[in-house]
């Protein structure tokens, strides 16, 4: 299966490997980042469980904290500095066995940085998030991903108490934008590690 995904995702121009822990996988990662270049992030437990951010923050790299700042301005600057760096971090909610990547975004710094503006997006992903198709995908991120994510974040929403999407449109909502990136615009730019563990939501 592994060998399988790896050929769709090639075929979609995204650069793509296997590892089958998170060792490999945080060792395949820090071999793909230069020493020296700016780098930062989206909201990702998958990152954090390989031990990437860590690694990252202390390394020989200009981290950019995305979340740096007391105001809101402030957390927005940081946000827009971080989708302009040379390598931005990240997992994604949801892929297809076709080899789509399916994201879900509350304040949409995370899918605009995979769509636009750094240089380079690696995504950390376990196996766990391999769907059949679009729609599975979507009702991943809706009702699996999401939920366990509002109560990571504390948020007050339906699903962080029914466990599944109640389709709310209220101020403590994480889910602003679905989007589906079907291929990389610049080849090798989306940077994919599959990892054969279970990582994140």
């Amino acid at each position: 299966m592994s060998k399988a995904l790896i050929q769709q995702f090639e075929k979609r121009r995204f650069e793509a490997y296997y590892c089958p822990d998170k060792n490999s996988a945080l060792k395949k990662a820090l071999e793909l980042i230069p020493e020296g270049t700016v780098v930062s992030h989206g909201g990702s437990e998958s990152i954090n469980e390989i031990g990437l951010l860590d690694a990252i923050v202390e390394g020989n790299y200009e981290y950019v904290d995305r979340k740096f700042g007391n105001t809101e301005k402030e957390l927005k600057e940081s946000m827009k500095k971080s989708t302009f760096c040379d390598y931005y971090l990240m997992s994604s909610n949801a892929i297809t066995k076709k080899g789509e990547l399916v994201n879900i975004d509350g304040y949409g710094n995370r899918v605009a940085a995979l769509s636009f503006g750094p240089e380079n997006v690696i995504v950390v992903v376990g196996m766990n998030k391999l769907c059949e198709d679009v729609d599975n995908a979507i009702w991943r991120t809706q009702n699996i991903a999401s939920p366990k994510n509002t109560l990571r974040l504390n948020k007050n929403t339906p699903c962080s108490t029914t466990g599944y999407c109640g389709d709310c449109y209220g101020n403590e909502s994480i889910c602003s934008a679905i989007v589906i990136t079907r291929r990389s615009w610049s080849i090798g730019r989306i940077k994919i590690i599959l990892v054969g563990e279970e990582l994140g939501y």
